[in-house]
């Protein structure tokens, strides 16, 4: 079973993604912000991150960067809201393999996951 890792501070958002992506067969555990998430991760590494870029604490690209510095291979989807153009770049440039503007269509994000994780298969 594939493993994911959401982080968003807004809980309706997690938990829309969270009942998506466990009707889809996947475990998913969820984290409200950076250190949190990043907690997670070093307990037990997720397959992939649904990583929003704005967050209280430690945000988005922080986080991002500090993933891929410890744990390079796994691919990280960013969530941003409308107008944050300068972050999601800054996002791609430090390791994302891609974005979501929000309100995103939730099936795009899952079909996104899906080829992310299916592509080493």
């Amino acid at each position: 079973m594939k493993s994911l890792l959401i982080v968003d501070d807004q809980a309706g958002i997690r938990l829309l993604l969270n009942e998506v992506f466990t009707k889809e067969g996947f475990e998913a555990r969820l984290a409200a912000n950076g250190a949190e998430a990043l907690q997670l991760i070093t307990e037990k590494e997720p397959d992939c991150v649904l990583l929003d870029m704005k967050m209280p604490g430690i945000d988005g690209v922080e986080v991002l960067k500090r993933l891929k510095k410890d744990w390079p291979r796994i691919p990280v989807i960013m969530m941003t809201a409308y107008g944050e153009v300068e972050l999601t770049e800054e996002a791609i440039k430090n390791g994302a393999e891609k974005y979501f503007t929000k309100p995103f269509n939730i099936y795009e994000v899952r079909d996104a996951v899906r080829e992310i994780l299916h592509r080493g298969e």
